[in-house]
């Protein structure tokens, strides 16, 4: 394995924030989903934990490469390979457009884009467009824009309860972005 370097400091929102966002959001959806054994919410804390530590190498692609340190590492602790297959496949659904096939894997895609769905929504949104903007994922304010008002029209939650809680505030943000007019230099 290559030499751990750490989180880049221009990770402004794949940072250790976000992950521990999206563990907390992972446990509060688990229990409103009804999901109580123990090994389903260890397994599920343990994907969360692990879902974005492959940015520690790579930008694109990072879903395998946190795969990758998961095998790596949790066998040294004793997890089983069963297990491990289920927290990478929680790990890889996440991955942009999601793609859930069960559960567990829907309860960590929605905690991953909770945010969308939440009051900070807009602090959170732009610690991403600098990140894009860093990683080259965005030219300007305007490609942003549009990237979110398209990322908006085709995102949805998996689980009952993101939809219940989540998605009205969504669609309020939803809103105000479709009312953004550009301004042709990409200058906010």
């Amino acid at each position: 394995m290559e030499k751990l370097r750490g989180l880049s400091p221009q990770l402004t929102y794949h940072c250790l924030e976000h992950t521990v966002d999206v563990l907390k959001q992972s446990q509060r959806i688990a229990k409103e989903e009804g999901i109580k054994d123990d090994e389903s919410l260890f397994l599920l804390k343990i994907a969360s934990l692990y879902h974005d530590t492959g940015f520690l190498f790579v930008y694109a692609g990072h879903e395998a490469r946190s795969c990758e340190m998961a095998q790596q590492e949790l066998r040294d602790y004793g997890v089983a390979e069963d297990q491990i297959d289920k927290i990478c496949g929680m790990i890889m659904a996440t991955k942009i457009p999601q793609s859930p096939t069960n559960k567990l894997e829907q309860i960590i895609c929605d905690a991953d884009l909770d945010y969308l769905g939440r009051t900070d929504f807009e602090f959170i949104s732009n610690n991403l467009f600098k990140e894009f903007l860093v990683f080259g994922f965005v030219k300007d304010y305007d490609d942003w824009m549009q990237k979110q008002i398209g990322f908006f029209g085709v995102h949805q939650y998996f689980t009952k309860s993101s939809q219940q809680l989540r998605h009205p505030e969504k669609m309020k943000h939803f809103a105000q972005l479709k009312l953004y007019t550009p301004v042709g230099n990409g200058k906010v």
